[in-house]
């Protein structure tokens, strides 16, 4: 019977383990813009884990003349399918990916093509056909992260409970990064103040 309750009490032990994580939520204020949207927020590193992407590929849509999303976060290793659905023709080239400058070339509607951020860092999306055009791609060690709404609100949920550094991203202001404790459940509040 011994036997029995020890392994029943070590089930539960890796039961409430397993579940042991929190959210990390706040707002973000970014003065003197039109909103508090696209900001990235997200944790830099987990000490020794390494993270691999989600299975599958990742899209931004070229759409009315524009990169959809403005901003997106993705895992380091993501492979990003970058679509047009206008009836346009469109471009997709980057003079500052980590991983090399790149140029998809030009093509018509409906056809995607790919390119994968194996760096960490920020990538500037641009279409040659239409300047105006501008996106970014932000890829992060982790998957741990999120996108303000306009409002400045985010959320990146279920962190595994510990210590780590909360960091911010928009295209033009900055804040500090933040030191943040999360617990095993329920929500940490960090807020950020971004300035120029």
């Amino acid at each position: 019977m011994k036997w029995i309750n020890g392994l029943i009490t070590l089930s539960f032990l890796i039961f409430v383990s397993s579940g042991m994580a929190g959210d990390i939520k706040g707002k973000v204020k970014v003065r003197a813009a039109r909103n508090s949207g696209n900001v990235v927020i997200y944790i830099d590193k987990v000490e020794g884990k390494v993270f691999e992407p989600a299975k599958g590929h990742s899209v931004m849509d070229q759409k009315n003349l524009e990169f959809v999303p403005h901003v997106f976060p993705v895992v380091v290793g993501t492979t990003v399918d970058f679509l047009n659905s206008d009836e346009v023709l469109h471009n997709v080239f980057s003079p500052d990916c980590p991983d090399g400058k790149f140029n998809l070339g030009t093509w018509a509607k409906g056809i995607m093509k790919s390119f994968t951020f194996n760096k960490p860092g920020i990538s500037t999306i641009l279409c040659n056909v239409h300047p105006e055009m501008e996106a970014y791609i932000v890829a992060v060690k982790t998957p741990y992260f999120a996108v303000s709404d306009k409002a400045g609100n985010y959320i990146i949920k279920n962190v595994p409970a510990g210590n780590y550094t909360l960091k911010v991203w928009h295209e033009k202001r900055k804040a500090k990064p933040r030191e943040v404790a999360v617990a095993a459940t329920g929500e940490t509040a960090v807020d950020f103040e971004l300035k120029r």
